[in-house]
């Protein structure tokens, strides 16, 4: 069931860059949420195409990984980024891909908003899996996504078949755990999900009726392994108008390790999947 519209406080200019537009949005649950707009530069300028990027798991848009995604993807369309709750400076606890939906609901309202045309939203890892699952529950309702990029995200919950993996479920499991996550400015909720579990990406991908579906995964992931990008595209080619899988040889995990070619293929993939133009041709290829 879908919430009821968002809200946003006046924007302020950004301690970064006076392109840089930071507000509080607020959820549906009544989450403060830290959000940043930036206008894109060059042939990509105007409101044709917003890109609502996502952070993965202890990321903001502060950081300086995500801050190198959004530098990129503005030569693409306008982006609006957001520290998912828990993270950096939004409000609330961090549920690890249950509520979070309500905060990328926040950011595409906003991106409404400001007139942009066409959405897609661009997640990485934990951002990743909560964009499918956004999208999947927005889906054939007039806040919907026109595409969804996911980088580095997990197809199933609580999978624990990497040791890093190991390790990240006992910092979000048990209380020292969560003690430990705020010295990293990352609050995780202890109250647990509810019954039945929210919907795994996969199963997300596989309700995405007419909306485009890009997922991109390093063969070199030290967190999820290729059978999760696997597992979503084919979940996802039933229902998804177009699905593309693109697996980067010698790429790690989510926003640290993606290369800035590949930000800017993720870029023009977007606009070509939502019906536009690439914007800068001289500059990207398309794979």
């Amino acid at each position: 069931m879908r919430s009821s519209p968002v809200g946003h406080n006046a924007a302020v200019r950004s301690w970064l860059d006076p392109s840089w537009d930071a507000t509080t949005l607020t959820t549906a649950d009544g989450v403060a949420i830290s959000a940043v707009h930036v206008p894109a530069t060059g042939p990509a300028s105007g409101r044709d195409l917003a890109l609502v990027v996502v952070h993965g798991f202890t990321g903001n848009w502060r950081h300086e990984r995500v801050q190198r995604v959004v530098a990129r993807l503005r030569a693409f369309g306008g982006v609006v980024a957001l520290d998912m709750r828990g993270h950096g400076q939004s409000g609330g606890a961090t549920t690890v891909g249950d509520e979070e939906v309500l905060d990328v609901e926040a950011a595409v309202a906003w991106a409404r908003d400001l007139g942009y045309r066409r959405v897609a939203t661009v997640g990485f890892s934990l951002g990743g899996a909560v964009s499918l699952r956004e999208a999947a529950l927005a889906a054939g309702t007039p806040g919907a996504v026109d595409a969804v990029v996911s980088v580095s995200a997990p197809a199933f919950w609580f999978y624990r078949g990497t040791r890093i993996m190991r390790v990240a479920h006992w910092m979000v499991e048990t209380a020292p755990g969560r003690t430990l996550m705020r010295f990293r400015r990352t609050r995780v909720s202890g109250r647990g999900w509810p019954d039945p579990h929210p919907i795994q990406p996969f199963e997300a991908a596989a309700q995405l009726p007419g909306i485009p579906l890009l997922v991109v995964h390093g063969d070199a992931d030290h967190y999820f392994p290729l059978e999760h990008p696997e597992a979503i595209v084919d979940a996802a080619c039933g229902s998804a108008s177009r699905v593309d899988l693109w697996v980067e040889p010698g790429v790690g995990h989510a926003e640290s390790a993606i290369p800035p070619a590949t930000v800017d293929r993720i870029g023009a993939w977007a606009r070509e999947a939502c019906g536009l133009t690439v914007a800068d041709p001289q500059r990207v290829r398309l794979a």
